[in-house]
Order: structure tokens, then C-alpha cells, then sequence
């Protein structure tokens, strides 16, 4: 048995941070679980680890802090994770400290290659799995994470012991509560169905396929190039539950723009359930094709989109609470039902359409607090509600959008758009809203439907706009005209008998549901895991209590 173990301290910054190289030892033994291999009085044994091709024992570094330190050696863009491996829960709260990005899984750009190492659904690569309470944190934005098609990641936190992905600065505790591009994000592809590919036959039935769909992920340049896309709804990238992502963004040598976690033709057999993206550049999560579903999603200060949909994606969302910062902020949602829609002809827009690649989703339950902010204050753009366009057809039902707490500072502070390709969808009943109520002191923008404006066409389909003529306060406790949420701090939905709209009860359907909007502070569910919104977890008041 030979043990050796090479250290390469520095010094980094001001701060005297400290980068410790990963330990490597090889002690003749195949880890074939990858996961931690202690037993001993080595203190780096509580740190995660993974035997190379070489049968090399690569390990991370404890610190006296606790900390666990790996440095870009361990894994990087150019060196993917390629074996299974388990980041643990810390002693004490520590953290896992990234030098360099994760990448679960090589990248394959052709059919050839996939075939040719076995990788045709997820499972067939590697998987890293993240144990609940753990804490993964990253250098710089220019670090991210990465899940490559036919790797899987099991990231399952519990409501006690949450799992967060995180900057090292937020860490140390040098970040503000809405400081973003702290560190890059969340990629995770799959082989579900993405309308940038073509495809033979109508999606969900029998004989639909594609061959070399491999579109290039946001983010893909040089060694971070990743790619997404196929034939197969039902793929599963894995698992995440009870997962906060915070401070993300990074403007990428392409020119792309990170997410939170964006979904590349991910499948619906990954689990998604309690997921929080808090203080983030671009958007929260976005979806590019694929049939991924979630279920209790929370987005805190983003600040682009909160919810993106593109390229045909057609899962669910049920119970999403946004939360938009009081100065930045663009859509609660944005979503385009065909990728690269405006090259498209005529014709090729009812091609996709017929074949049912476009975006299909349903969203329950969603409650939008966004602010009315102004260019000269937002990030991106202005601060808005639920933009439909490019032929997605939508189904949103008992839900809540709302920007009254704030006065108007833009001419784009609409609550509702609905445009070209997606009116016609409205007008043919392809795009459904039902029981939603929605209060903005700008109702709306885009195309006619049927002769109406999309505020009055969703009126007369069975939706609600209040009427706002400034600040309004959407509880009891101030403007009793309106009563949509109540509860400390104010973001659950009141229940639906004591609403008020206008000095009377709302006109829309009792909510199938049974509520409308995101929670009934009888049976919350954001508690106890969340960052941002409750007090003991949070640096800064919510703007609107």
C-alpha cells in the first residue's frame, strides 16, 4: 500500500482565502461506489471523492473551518465528472468549495458517438448525487455545473435539510441579498423533444423520431459546450427536491447568458419537487423543450424572466410562487411555442404546429408579485406579467398576477401579452386561461383576438382584471377594494370566499383547484426550506409589506 499527498497552498485576494489542491492517494483499492471512503483519521475523508481512470483516489480537502476545498484539478470544464459520485451533508454546516465547474458526463455532439459509448437515455452515464443539508458553492461566474445527456443528478434535500448551490462569497457572507453573478448556474440536458430538430410523425404517438438532434446548450462555448435534444419525452435527467440555487449569471464567451438552471430537453421522469432560484441574472429556470414537470416552485429576484418557456416544451407546473425584486425584474413568464420562430415560414409554423412540437404547458397555482419597474432601473427590461407568443399554447388556470403594491414607471408594465401566432391560438381556443385574476394598472399589450384586446378576450373567457388606478395594496390590511392575498409577509392566497375585486367578490369561477394563486396559508408549503421570503431566512424585508 502507497499513500502520497500533495499540497499547493496560496494565497487568493485580500480576503486570504485559501485554495487547497486536492488530496491523491492510492491506496490499491477500487472505490466502485465512488462515494466517500472513510474509516480512518484522514480529516479529508469527510469530503467527497472519486477514483480516476488510473485508480487514483481523487479527494477533496477539509479545512479547520470544516469546509471541504477542491480545486479546479478535481474537476473542470475539459475534465468531467465520469464515474458516480456523492457530494456529502458536512458536520457543522460546512460547504463544498469549488475551484472549477462540475460537469456530470462527456458531451456528444452526433448519434455515432452516443452509440458508440453506450449513451442513449439518462442512467446510461454517471451520476452525482448531493445529500440532503449539503451546501455546494462556486468561485467565479465563470463556474457552473453542467448534467450531460444520459447523466443524472440526484440532488433531494428534505424540508429540514434543504440542499443549496451557491457562490463562496455568499459563503463568507460578503454578497447583499440581491447581488447576482456570483458564480454561473445549472445545466441540465436530456434527450426529450426540442423543436429547433426536425422530427418524423406527430409527437406522443407511435413511429415519431429524429435522428442527430443535438442542439448546443446556452453556455456552449469551447470546453463548456454541452448539447440537448432527441426523441424521448419520458427521459430522466433525475432528481431535485428541496434544492435553492442562489446568486447565478454569467454573460458567457458566446455571448450567452446563464440561468438559474435551465432544462434542455429534460424528460418527465426527473423528479422535480420544491425548487427555489433566488437573486439571479438572467432567468430563473428556463425550459427548452422536453416534457419536465414541476411542482412547488418558488423564484426570488430574478431578474429577466422567472419562468421561460421555449422550444416546445409541454410539462406542468403546479404551486409556483414569484417573488420580483422592487426595482428590477422583466416577466413572471415569458414563452414562445417555436424555437428560432421568427425564420420560420408560414408554412413551417403550421408544419411544427401539426406535428404538436410546439409548447404545450399547463401552469396551476401560480402566484406573480412582480414589480412595475422602469428601464432606468431594470436590468433587462421592464418589469411585467405573463407574455404568450410564437405559437405556445398555453393552459393557465387559477392563478394570480399582480403589480399593484408599485406605481408604473414603464410603458411595458403590462400584466398580460398575448402575440402573433399565440392570438390565433387564443381565438381558436388552443391557448386556455381560466379562473385567474389579475391586477396591474397596465392590463395589457398585443395582437386582437376575435376582435378583442387579450385583457377583454380573457374576460370573456372566464378571467378577472381589477381595476387599478395606483398603489394598491392587495390585502385587507390597507385598500379593501382588492383582497387577494393576506398572511405575514403577504404572499398566500387569501381564501377564495373572502377575494375581493373591485368592493366585490371576484367574478371568475369558484377554482377548481380549490384556490387561487399560489398557497393558502393554512397549508403553505414554501416554509422552512426557502430563502429570502420568511424571517430567520432572509437579510432584507419583502418591498411590499
Amino acid at each position: 500500500m502507497s499513500v502520497f499527498v500533495v499540497l499547493f497552498i496560496t494565497g487568493c485576494g485580500g480576503g486570504g482565502d485559501i485554495n487547497i489542491e486536492p488530496t491523491t492517494i492510492d491506496n490499491s483499492v477500487n472505490d466502485s461506489n465512488n462515494t466517500n471512503v472513510g474509516g480512518g483519521d484522514n480529516p479529508d475523508d469527510i469530503c467527497a471523492s472519486y477514483t480516476n481512470s488510473g485508480g487514483q483516489l481523487i479527494q477533496g480537502s477539509a479545512d479547520a473551518d470544516g469546509n471541504c476545498s477542491y480545486s479546479a484539478s478535481f474537476l473542470d470544464a475539459g475534465n468531467p465528472l465520469t464515474v458516480d459520485m456523492t457530494i456529502p451533508a458536512l458536520p457543522n454546516g460546512g460547504a463544498h468549495l469549488f475551484d472549477g465547474s462540475v460537469f456530470v458526463g462527456v458531451n456528444y455532439d452526433n448519434d455515432d458517438d452516443l452509440a458508440a459509448n453506450g449513451i442513449v437515455r439518462g442512467g446510461d452515464g454517471p451520476t452525482l448525487t448531493v445529500e440532503a443539508g449539503a451546501t455546494v458553492a462556486f468561485a467565479t461566474s465563470s463556474d457552473f455545473v453542467i448534467v450531460n445527456r444520459g447523466s443524472q443528478i440526484f440532488a433531494v434535500g428534505t424540508a429540514d435539510a434543504p440542499i443549496t448551490f451557491t457562490s463562496i462569497s455568499d459563503v463568507n457572507g460578503t454578497v447583499a441579498p440581491e447581488d447576482v453573478q456570483q458564480w454561473g448556474g445549472m445545466v441540465i440536458n436530456g434527450f426529450g423533444v426540442t423543436n429547433k430538430c426536425d422530427y418524423a410523425g406527430n409527437r406522443g404517438e407511435s413511429g415519431f423520431s429524429t435522428s442527430d438532434c443535438h442542439v448546443a446548450a446556452e453556455g456552449a462555448a469551447g470546453l463548456d459546450t454541452s448539447h440537448y435534444g432527441g426523441d424521448n419525452d419520458e427521459d430522466s435527467s433525475g432528481r431535485l427536491e428541496y434544492l435553492v440555487v442562489k446568486h447565478t449569471g454569467a454573460q458567457v464567451a458566446n455571448g450567452d447568458e446563464l440561468n438559474g438552471i435551465s432544462f434542455g430537453g429534460v424528460g418527465s421522469n426527473t423528479i422535480i419537487s420544491n425548487l427555489q432560484v433566488y437573486s439571479t441574472f438572467d432567468d430563473g429556470i428556463e425550459m427548452f423543450g422536453g416534457s419536465v414537470n414541476f411542482e412547488n416552485f418558488v423564484g426570488v429576484y430574478v431578474r429577466d424572466d422567472s419562468i421561460d418557456i421555449d422550444e416546445g416544451w409541454n410539462g406542468t407546473i403546479t404551486n409556483a410562487l414569484v417573488i420580483q425584486s422592487e426595482t428590477d425584474g422583466n416577466h413572471c413568464i415569458e414563452s414562445d411555442g417555436l424555437g428560432s420562430f421568427s425564420s420560420l415560414t408560414d408554412a413551417e409554423v403550421e408544419s411544427k404546429i401539426a406535428q404538436g412540437l410546439q409548447s404545450a404547458p399547463t401552469i396551476t397555482n401560480l402566484t406573480c408579485i412582480i414589480s412595475p419597474n422602469g428601464a432606468d432601473t431594470a436590468t433587462h427590461d421592464p418589469g411585467a406579467g405573463w407574455r404568450f407568443r410564437e405559437g405556445i399554447f398555453m393552459n393557465i388556470s387559477d392563478s394570480l398576477m399582480i403589480s399593484s403594491p408599485g406605481v408604473d414607471s414603464s410603458d411595458n408594465n403590462y400584466c398580460l401579452r398575448i402575440d402573433n401566432r399565440s392570438a390565433t391560438a387564443a381565438a381558436a381556443g388552443d391557448l386556455v386561461m381560466t379562473s385567474n385574476i389579475l391586477a396591474c394598472q397596465d392590463r395589457d399589450r398585443g395582437d386582437t383576438i376575435g376582435g378583442l384586446s387579450p385583457a377583454d378576450w380573457a374576460e370573456a373567457n372566464g378571467n378577472q382584471f381589477a381595476t387599478i388606478t395606483a398603489a394598491t395594496d392587495p390585502t385587507a390590511n390597507a385598500d379593501t377594494s382588492l383582497v387577494l392575498l393576506e398572511g405575514t409577509p403577504p404572499i398566500y392566497s387569501a381564501d377564495f370566499s373572502t377575494m375581493v375585486v373591485d368592493d366585490a367578490a371576484p367574478t371568475v369561477s369558484a377554482p377548481a383547484s380549490g384556490r387561487i394563486g399560489a398557497a393558502l396559508q393554512s397549508a403553505g408549503w414554501a416554509e422552512g426550506w426557502t430563502y429570502g421570503i420568511f424571517d430567520g431566512s432572509r437579510a432584507q424585508p419583502l418591498w411590499f409589506e
